[in-house]
């Protein structure tokens, strides 16, 4: 059998877009891409940082800040004109934030930038990836299962808010969604997945009171993934095809391994009442 994630030589080049791509393992996996021939567009919040890993690895760059869905909006304006396909959408972006913070947007912040900024960009983008036969790979954790519950009356989670929570039950949400992209489109073309990148030594959790902060910054940091090692699993997920390297509307723990993850992930009613309720929020249509 012919290796999945093997370039294949007849084939066009694919466009790979990455957000979250200005550091951590954005920033790796666009790098470990660029040699493949893939044509990489990497979306960050910095302008210093995301161009600065554009430069070094010759890729195309744009910035937005999905604190703001405005930039979204512009985001995904920018990427329809200047891509003729979108084979990969990887919805990396997020973080663990300290809160609750309102956004302009009236959303709780961690909620927004993890879950409902990717879905508005993929919904924006959705003719576009069907057209292209794209795989939408979500950028989860296992911090849905630690901490992710699912409230449909306090969706953004401002009861009792606490960073892990928040976080918790974004991640969830990224898991959430990639079920639901693969219930609603995977007929028409369109693959969808959700992992966990492993415990990272990145910047992560640094604007957070989380306790979480001290794993990420104190004298265990030396024992977490390099983001090297989350990158190769994001590269995993960007460079193989499903149905072969990975199954669209799974959850994976780590390249090749299918997770267990939040029992409210099994709920196919939940699946679907957080699909339109994270809609009407956007006020979107599918």
């Amino acid at each position: 059998m012919s290796d999945p994630i093997a370039a294949q030589p007849h084939e066009r080049a694919r466009t790979v877009v990455i957000t979250g791509a200005s550091d951590g393992i954005g920033a790796a996996a666009s790098e470990q891409l660029a040699s493949a021939g893939d044509r990489i567009v990497v979306i960050g919040r910095s302008p210093e940082k995301t161009r600065a890993v554009a430069r070094r690895i010759g890729a195309e760059h744009h910035v937005a800040d999905f604190a703001r869905l405005s930039e979204v909006r512009e985001l995904a304006s920018t990427l329809l004109a200047e891509c003729e396909h979108i084979d990969v959408l990887a919805n990396n972006a997020g973080g663990l934030f300290s809160g609750p913070i309102r956004t302009d947007d009236g959303f709780e912040r961690t909620f927004q930038v993890n879950h409902l900024a990717p879905v508005l960009l993929t919904n924006l983008l959705l003719d576009r990836l069907i057209a292209s036969r794209a795989s939408v790979v979500n950028t989860s954790s296992a911090a849905a299962r630690l901490f992710g519950h699912v409230d449909l009356d306090d969706l953004d989670g401002w009861k009792g808010f606490s960073p892990n929570r928040a976080y918790g039950n974004a991640k969830l949400a990224n898991v959430l969604f990639a079920k639901g992209l693969h219930e609603r489109f995977h007929a028409q073309g369109l693959s969808a997945v959700a992992f966990h990148p492993g415990v990272v030594a990145t910047s992560f959790a640094s604007d957070t009171t989380s306790p979480l902060r001290r794993l990420y910054f104190g004298a265990l940091r030396r024992f977490l993934t390099s983001p090297e090692g989350g990158g190769a699993a994001l590269s995993y997920f960007i460079a193989g095809a499903p149905g072969e390297a990975w199954q669209s509307g799974e959850y994976y723990r780590s390249p090749g391994r299918i997770g267990r993850t939040n029992p409210q992930a099994s709920d196919p009613e939940l699946v679907r009442s957080h699909w339109e309720q994270s809609a009407r929020m956007l006020g979107i249509t599918w």
